[in-house]
């Protein structure tokens, strides 16, 4: 039961792990996406005369494969919690909701599984 109980453990701490980075990638994005939203908002009222800061030409590219696989590996681990989130139409609150159900259930309730197995054996 031993090596369940570490399985379960490791699980438990890559599940949570795979969430804890897709919810701060989409933070990263939203931060991105308010500060050029703020940018446009100034230089749209900046006076005629002055001219808008150049704009980068190396755009990054944020559907790279890998942030696609913790993307969808996340969506998989926290697909049995959609249900209890469908009525919240707020991507932040529905992300957050997701997280905290998320490392409730693998991060506190698989880890107190995991420690239990250990103490009966």
């Amino acid at each position: 039961m031993n090596a369940v109980s570490t399985a379960l453990r490791l699980g438990s701490r890559i599940a949570c792990l795979i969430v804890l980075i897709s919810f701060a990638l989409f933070v990263i994005d939203q931060a991105g996406n308010a500060s050029a939203h703020q940018q446009n908002e100034v230089n749209a009222s900046a006076p005629a005369g002055t001219a808008p800061p150049p704009k980068s030409t190396s755009k990054k590219k944020h559907d790279s494969e890998i942030r696609t696989t913790i993307d969808e590996a996340s969506s998989t681990i926290t697909s049995p919690f959609e249900g209890a989130v469908a009525g919240v139409h707020n991507e932040w609150a529905n992300r957050g909701a997701l997280l905290v159900l998320a490392l409730l259930v693998y991060g506190f309730g698989v880890g107190y599984l995991a420690r239990m197995l250990r103490v009966r054996v």
